[in-house]
């Protein structure tokens, strides 16, 4: 008797962990569907709330349908930890801290009184903005992308690090050329005003007044051009190995369509779980 309520138990928690974590069935995909509606309504209705007009005239409604999204996102996490295989592993995880923090503040705003606290209870309330990162995990290429910026981190960080070194010695050899007296009162803020400039960002609060130090600012401008291309170049040859290690594709036994992902189990189209591969 005991063994049959585990199986139904267990057969019941597989069910629901294929509509929730599984995209590839058509029912995961309907519930995915749903979510990422809710994700994209709930973002809008925290936006909305934060217009002084908008916010006067539908105050009231916004703050239902906040707290009728909140109720839905947290029956939804209290769904995923019910049916993932391992709960804490998925409620430390990053899409789990999300779906906390996604719930979590409108909580935390009833739990705290006082009108002394309200610029808290605002900030809190920003921070259901994280909801929209949610969405991350419904797409496939965003794992890639996720992917490639990992295999690039050290190289990216040995790039950061010679361009911090780079403005540091462009800034002090501008505070050298220009002085206090054309506002580059301290190397820090000639190092701000180089890395203002090697980012082709352009403040224009501090700039240089001597010929030589115009002269200088151009070639600094001159060289941002090609520091911006070097991370980008970067992550290009990563994802592009990762699109080749992505070439093997699955074809559904029922259908015939192909264009599955590798890790996908059912077919995207019909449904049918998939049994054999193909190279691309």
């Amino acid at each position: 008797m005991k063994n049959s309520q585990k199986d139904l138990q267990g057969g019941w928690k597989k069910r629901l962990a294929r509509i929730i974590f599984e995209a590839d069935t058509p029912s995961g995909k309907r519930f995915d569907e749903v979510l990422i509606a809710c994700i994209l309504l709930s973002v809008v209705v925290v936006m909305c709330d934060s217009v002084g007009m908008i916010s006067a005239s539908y105050g009231r409604l916004l703050y239902a349908m906040e707290w009728l999204f909140t109720i839905l996102f947290t029956i939804e996490y209290v769904l995923r930890i019910m049916c993932a295989d391992k709960p804490t592993h998925y409620a430390r995880s990053f899409f789990g801290i999300v779906d906390l923090l996604a719930i979590l503040p409108t909580y935390l705003s009833v739990i705290i009184p006082g009108s002394q606290y309200f610029l808290v209870i605002r900030i809190l309330r920003v921070l259901r903005i994280f909801r929209v990162l949610k969405l991350v995990q419904f797409i496939s290429e965003a794992r890639l992308l996720v992917r490639s910026l990992r295999a690039s981190a050290r190289k990216i960080v040995v790039f950061l690090f010679t361009v911090v070194t780079l403005a540091v010695v462009l800034g002090s050899l501008i505070y050298l050329i220009e002085g206090e007296e054309n506002g580059f009162t301290s190397i820090p803020k000639s190092i701000y005003w180089t890395i203002v400039t090697l980012t082709t960002v352009g403040y224009g609060d501090i700039s240089p007044k001597t010929n030589i130090g115009q002269i200088f600012a151009s070639v600094i401008m001159i060289l941002g051009y090609s520091i911006i291309a070097v991370p980008t170049g970067i992550v290009t040859v990563e994802m592009s190995q990762a699109f080749g290690r992505k070439r093997s594709k699955k074809i559904c036994p029922e259908c015939m369509e192909h264009g599955h992902e590798t890790d996908a189990v059912y077919c995207k189209y019909c449904g049918t779980k998939l049994s054999r591969e193909v190279e691309g």
